[in-house]
């Protein structure tokens, strides 16, 4: 058998579950290998435990590939961030996050969900346009690069 046909093979499905503190430094690594500034150990253990916050989990056996959080603020709610390892992305799996948890959070009672993104994320953004969010409003210079002028943060919505 091909190498890269084993290696398929053996990835399996990944596995979507709330989160809890216990994920906290699991989280932590996939945020700083996501993003320009990662979230420590600590803030997303604090962000964990907050019982406003709602997390889920994808992982593949013991690891982790993937996650979202948002906090609710009566019936509204504010994802806060979306992470998957760079090496399960283009399969599908934000998206799979991304409605399981907008589901949980219509469960709740939330009515609205908004979020920001960098306006330079064309992935993540099409994301979310598949996902039903609308832009409503933006935030210049909301994201720095490196050597260059700051992007914006594109704030959307969408009704649940």
């Amino acid at each position: 058998m091909r190498p890269w046909i084993a290696r398929l093979l053996r990835r399996g499905e990944p596995v979507i579950a709330e989160a809890g503190p216990a994920d906290a430094a699991a989280f932590s690594a996939l945020h700083a290998a996501s993003f320009r500034r990662g979230w420590g150990d600590g803030e997303m253990e604090r962000l964990l435990t907050d019982p406003a916050v709602v997390a889920h989990r994808a992982s593949i056996g013991r690891r982790l590939v993937g996650f979202i959080l948002s906090r609710r603020a009566a019936d509204e709610a504010e994802v806060l961030s979306v992470a998957v390892d760079p090496r399960a992305r283009g399969r599908g799996l934000a998206g799979r996050l991304l409605d399981l948890h907008l589901r949980s959070l219509a469960g709740m009672g939330v009515a609205t969900v908004f979020l920001e993104v960098d306006e330079a994320n064309m992935a993540a953004r099409r994301l979310y346009a598949r996902a039903g969010f609308e832009p409503v409003g933006s935030r210049r210079g909301y994201y720095p690069r490196e050597g260059g002028a700051a992007s914006a943060a594109l704030v959307l919505r969408r009704d649940l």
